[in-house]
């Protein structure tokens, strides 16, 4: 046998021993685990160490559950963990209110504080007025404070124009020629118009209706100054800086009457509203208006100075 083969032989034999040891020692173990009565004690740790979060407390807190003892948080745990749903009081709910401003154009309820309008329309005279005064137009511009979105004030301008009836105008041609002021051709294209000029308080309560939509009632009192011409056609020239000169026709007043009186005036308007995230409206509004004219009996046209009642009737903005 050569010694290289002798070493092979040689390290077989203790490796297949090495083995056979191995097994017999790997066996009885793994008997002894299955076998319950055999099976080695348990593992016992030492109890005597306490908790490292048994020193833990709440004390300093100023939320939650605060107590300066484990044993006082262990029972308030305990009592909340045994208290029913039933018992328990419902969650608070945080309640919003309406919005509240602050600013000096807002109110608290969130209206605008300064009110403006701006309108037109025509005007209908009414009752005895409506015998010597015809169907003409109107327009009207105010500013005031809003108090709250129901209650406001508006200090109003009115200019409320009215035609005179063509009947009234023939009875003061033949009352110029026979006066004796003029003859009939001086008087050819007499021509006459009434207007109102006002300043008034109104007190505004607006209603707030469906969606954009609202309404208001508004009533005033103010002074109202009346005012009738009498025009005649002429003709009249007009130059530049040029030179250069023009004639034209125009209406110059030849008679003049005027009165002044306190007024009332009352009525309603309807609103809509141009945005939901506005205070710009359109409205549209009815009014009666009288006046306690009572002036110069004497005066050469005396519809000037009697009582006049009349309905306006205005369309426009408000913001």
């Amino acid at each position: 046998m050569s010694h290289n083969a002798g070493q092979f032989f040689v390290r077989n034999r203790v490796f297949a021993a090495v083995i056979a040891i191995s097994a017999a020692a790997i066996v009885p173990s793994a008997h002894a685990a299955a076998d319950p009565a055999e099976a080695p004690a348990s593992i016992n740790f030492n109890t005597s160490v306490g908790s490292p979060l048994s020193n833990l407390t709440y004390a300093d807190m100023t939320y939650g559950v605060s107590s300066s003892e484990p044993a006082a948080v262990a029972e308030e745990r305990d009592s909340l963990a045994s208290t029913s749903e039933a018992d328990q009081p419902p969650p608070r709910r945080r309640t919003y209110g309406r919005p509240r401003y602050a600013d000096n154009l807002h109110n608290a309820d969130g209206s605008t504080k300064i009110a403006f309008e701006v309108g037109g329309g025509f005007v209908a005279p009414s009752g005895s007025t409506a015998h010597y005064q015809t169907l003409s137009y109107k327009f009207s511009v105010g500013g005031g404070l809003n108090f709250n979105k129901n209650f406001g004030v508006l200090l109003q301008y009115d200019y409320d124009h009215m035609n005179v009836p063509a009947s009234i105008i023939q009875a003061m041609q033949n009352a110029y020629v026979n006066g004796g002021y003029s003859d009939a051709a001086g008087v050819a294209g007499l021509d006459a118009n009434t207007h109102l000029w006002s300043l008034s308080i109104n007190p505004t309560y607006s209603l707030q209706g469906a969606g954009r939509s609202g309404a208001y009632l508004v009533g005033g009192v103010g002074y109202y100054r009346k005012t009738t011409n009498f025009t005649l056609p002429a003709v009249s020239e007009f130059c530049d800086s040029f030179g250069f000169c023009q004639a034209f026709n125009s209406n110059q007043t030849v008679d003049q009457y005027t009165n002044g009186a306190f007024g009332v005036n009352g009525g309603v308007g309807l609103t809509y509203k141009l945005s939901n995230f506005s205070s710009n409206r359109l409205f549209a509004e009815a009014r009666y208006v009288w006046v306690d004219n009572n002036g110069d009996k004497n005066q050469f046209y005396l519809p000037n100075g009697f009582r006049t009642g009349y309905f306006p009737v205005t369309v426009g903005v408000r913001w």
